[in-house]
């Protein structure tokens, strides 16, 4: 498969009459970090469990590493390290019993390997005899993810690994997903949270199953084609449903304490003023901005649509 460590062509899988993924195709170049973005049902968990050999896909093939996930998949288990949405550690055992028992099944130990875990598995160390259960969620995160790559991986995949944990913990993990790139890891992660996105090589934005759009996180941002602003007011409940009457809205969707409206063109400060104070609306700010990755998934689901 030449530079590329994942290869996946024409995907599917469904369950019953639910299609989960529908003809997916992506390829991941060697010691490339790669997002898979999109929101919960989008069937980022199904690409990862076909990847590492714990579902077999409808139609397709899949390559990891130039094995193929169904003629190779013992080959596969042994190069790849997987870090599941849910914690699946045995909380019964201690940190160190955890990293040991999974250097254990992969034949090999702690100290062997420890190189490569050792500025991840350092902020675990002085918790070393508590029970994996009684850890932080930050905490829970390191540790999953030393286990993860007790084995010296070569490709890492990462389902939602900071979903559920604080802010701080998160700038960390990413952190130390850039140290493990420098040092050959190819690493495949997903993730709801749009921000993360731009911390990617390259991203596929997901939606029902189906991939909306590949490129770098700067690619997708130059394509997007609207105009959009900031708007805030008094009434931000009543301010989004006004926004979406205004007669040159594209969109208008929640964005953290504002609203961010597309356009089909430029619009005045006075033309949104006098269009939101005859709604009842005091105190409006409206500034034009640049868009961001969510904006251009927002956009890019309204076109599906």
């Amino acid at each position: 498969m030449g530079d590329f460590s994942v290869v996946v062509n024409q995907v599917s899988k469904s369950y019953g009459d639910v299609k989960a993924i529908e003809n997916i195709s992506f390829s991941v170049k060697k010691d490339e970090l790669y997002g898979l973005i999109g929101p919960d049902g989008s069937g980022k968990t199904t690409i990862f469990r076909i990847l590492t050999t714990l579902l077999l896909a409808d139609t397709g093939i899949a390559i990891v590493e130039g094995f193929d996930v169904v003629k190779d998949y013992k080959a596969i288990r042994k190069i790849s390290g997987y870090m599941p949405g849910r914690f699946s550690l045995y909380h019964d055992l201690s940190v160190e019993e955890n990293l040991q028992f999974y250097a254990t099944i992969f034949g090999t130990t702690i100290q062997k390997n420890y190189d490569l875990i050792k500025d991840i598995y350092v902020q675990s160390e002085p918790f070393k005899n508590r029970k994996a259960g009684k850890l932080s969620g930050g905490m829970k995160q390191k540790l999953a993810l030393s286990c993860a790559l007790i084995h010296q991986p070569t490709v890492l995949f990462l389902d939602e690994p900071t979903t559920g944990v604080d802010a701080v913990s998160r700038k960390e993990f990413w952190e130390m997903l850039k140290n493990l790139q420098q040092k050959g890891i190819t690493i495949i992660v997903s993730t709801p949270y749009m921000d993360e996105a731009a911390l990617c090589d390259k991203v596929a934005l997901m939606q029902k199953g189906q991939i909306l759009s590949i490129d770098t996180p700067e690619k997708i941002v130059q394509q997007y084609k609207f105009p959009l602003y900031r708007v805030l007011s008094d009434d931000m409940y009543s301010l989004h449903n006004d926004l979406n009457d205004f007669p040159e809205a594209i969109s208008a969707h929640r964005f953290g304490d504002a609203i961010h409206l597309a356009s089909n063109q430029e619009i005045n400060y006075e033309d949104i003023y006098e269009f939101l104070t005859n709604k009842g609306h005091q105190q409006v700010e409206f500034q034009k901005i640049t868009p961001d990755i969510e904006d251009c998934f927002m956009a890019l689901m309204k076109d599906e649509n």
